[in-house]
């Protein structure tokens, strides 16, 4: 199940598009379907981003300091 089409199954993709689409019109699907990816690509990585950054959001930092023994004061029980 995981194996690639290889080179004979994109050369055949490319003759089967040939012959569909003519020789005029290849270059602009050919375009056309780059920018859908480039979209793709930025739309998942500002997915991804957000998602990032509501995780680093829900980091609290709980590092305290030990230079003033006055300010570590307890809270009534």
């Amino acid at each position: 199940m995981g194996s690639s089409i290889g080179v004979t199954g994109v050369i055949l993709l490319v003759l089967v598009a040939l012959l569909l689409f003519g020789p005029n019109k290849l270059p602009e699907l050919g375009r056309a379907f780059g920018r859908t990816l480039r979209e793709f690509k930025s739309g998942a990585r500002e997915l991804m981003d957000d998602d990032q950054d509501r995780k680093n959001e829900k980091r609290v930092d709980v590092s305290r300091t030990e230079d003033n023994p006055s300010d570590n004061k307890r809270l009534p029980d």
